[in-house]
């Protein structure tokens, strides 16, 4: 049975995606800030860690657990919170620096803890939760656009460099999901008329981590209701 991590995984899309890989078979390991991955752990009859995913010591102390139990890691979600918002220069630079640790250096120390065990087990996947603001910037989302575009280029170098080991990794950039309030001049903006569902987002991760997808890696796929313009 494959095992996968899922990280900010108490609430939104985090929980909606334990969930369904649930649902699909997988034995799960959860982390969020909070105890809400604690209690949808003892929910689903899987582990739960609390923590934080800007802690180093934190993410290496949550595989640990999960391979002390599991004995090994197939798939991993990295998702997060947002960072800070606010007017462009105004930002100082501690969020910047916070933003870099919530954003890209989670996933980076991530992949140094599970990718040698993926390695020697033939394959692993991997999907980071991202944003449609990574490639069309926007200033209601400064830290969040500038440092997930960031990430996009290093799923793209990560892939390529361990696509031969079968291991994959791509990003999930969703748009305006339900699990955040709704707005209705947002909507007004989204062809398709509504925001997303968490369920949704947590299908396609799904998918990305499954066998069907095997022949997809170092992409950014877009689950935003055709808000994004760029083609």
């Amino acid at each position: 049975m494959k095992v996968a991590l899922v990280t900010a995984a108490g609430q939104g899309m985090g929980a909606a995606i334990a969930r369904e890989l649930h649902e699909a078979g997988y034995q799960l390991a959860l982390m969020s800030i909070g105890g809400g991955a604690e209690e949808l752990a003892s929910e689903l009859g899987c582990q739960g860690f609390t923590g934080s995913i800007t802690e180093a010591d934190d993410l290496s102390s949550f595989v640990k657990e999960a391979v002390d139990r599991f004995g090994r890691v197939d798939a991993v979600v990295n998702n997060t919170g947002h960072p800070t918002k606010g007017e462009l220069l105004g930002i100082p630079d501690a969020d910047w620096h916070l933003g870099l640790d919530l954003v890209l250096l989670n996933v980076i120390r991530m992949a140094k803890l599970v990718t040698p065990m993926m390695e020697g087990q033939g394959g692993g996947a991997i999907v980071n939760i991202s944003t449609f603001a990574a490639f069309e910037p926007s200033l209601d989302f400064p830290v969040s656009s500038s440092l997930r575009a960031a990430l996009g280029s290093f799923a793209k170098l990560y892939s390529d460099r361990y696509a031969h080991a079968g291991i994959r990794m791509n990003n999930l950039l969703p748009g305006f999901i339900d699990s955040y309030p709704e707005e209705a001049e947002l909507v007004d903006r989204i062809p398709m008329g509504r925001y997303g569902r968490v369920e949704e987002v947590a299908k396609t991760t799904r998918f990305l981590l499954s066998e069907e997808a095997g022949y997809i890696t170092g992409q950014n796929i877009r689950v935003d209701g055709g808000i994004t313009r760029s083609v």
